[in-house]
Parts: C-alpha cells; structure tokens; sequence
C-alpha cells in the first residue's frame, strides 16, 4: 500500500489519472487531449480571474496632488530581518515623520530622486573626543528652508560638494 493512499485512504490522482476512479480509460492521444484542454480551461480562469483583481485594484488607484506647504508621510518600504530607523519586527515605523511639500524640486532622476547642494554655510564648530577633533558645519541646502539646516561632518562636504 503506498503511504498516500494509507493516509487518505484512496488513491493518488496524478495529473495521468485524472479521470474518475473506477473508469477504465485507455492511455494514448485521447489522455494528452483531454490534459491540455484542462489546461486551457485553468489558464483561461486564470485570466479572468487576474483581469478581475486589476479592474479592482484600477478603481481604488487615483492621482494624489499636494498643495505646497502641506506635510506629508514617506512609507519606509519592509525588509525582512534588517533593523531599519533602528527598530526591528512588528515596532518597525511603518511611515517616517512628516516632511514640507516644497515649491519647487527640480528635476527628477528614473529613480524620483534629486540631488541637493549645500547653499551657504550657516555655522562651525569642533567637537573634542578622547584622541581627536571632529570639525562640523551647519549647512543650508537648496529647496529647504533655514530651520531645516543639519549639521553635517566638514570632511564629509568636502569630499563631497567642494
């Protein structure tokens, strides 16, 4: 007795066996034809089925348009076991905090990204650790406003912008 048929208590159905049990059919052309209508009918359900889930999804897409000064929220896209905005699992933030809708942004990368320039620097300073210095700057970037400055390594604008 094969372990399927001791677990279920019937035969096994595969794919050459689809006929109903008990009906003697004769292996050949009739069984290769029979398999490949079968087959058209699931790929036809299929598309139905997958045209039915887009025209759903195509009634709830719409355009989102965002007046400038308005806050929105960036969804932070999951990955699966990597500690991100420095929580992990279930706490994750789903959405990072609100950013300004700015006037102007400029031109987009094919990735919706842009670059940003430093326009003027706002402060300096130096920070003592242990053994060495870090030299820090305030910097203004182009299409923030000022209170959105951040504080950045020189080395790194240096090595960067300059």
């Amino acid at each position: 007795m094969a372990p399927y048929e001791a677990l279920y208590g019937r035969r096994c159905r595969s794919p050459v066996g689809w006929s109903e049990p008990g009906e003697a059919r004769l292996l050949g052309t009739d069984l290769v034809c029979d398999a490949l209508e079968k087959m058209n009918v699931i790929q036809e359900r299929f598309c139905t089925t997958q045209s039915r889930q887009k025209s759903y999804a195509n009634m709830k897409a719409r355009d989102v348009v965002y007046m400038v000064g308005e806050e929105v929220l960036l969804k932070v896209p999951p990955m699966k076991g990597v500690m991100r905005l420095g929580k992990k699992g279930k706490l994750s933030p789903r959405y990072i905090s609100p950013f300004e809708v700015l006037e102007r942004v400029g031109e987009l990368d094919g990735d919706l990204t842009y670059d940003v320039e430093p326009v003027t620097i706002l402060d300096r300073q130096v920070r003592k650790l242990r053994l060495k210095n870090i030299a820090s700057m305030k910097v203004h970037w182009r299409g923030q406003p000022i209170e959105k400055a951040t504080w950045e390594s020189e080395q790194e604008i240096d090595d960067n912008y300059l």
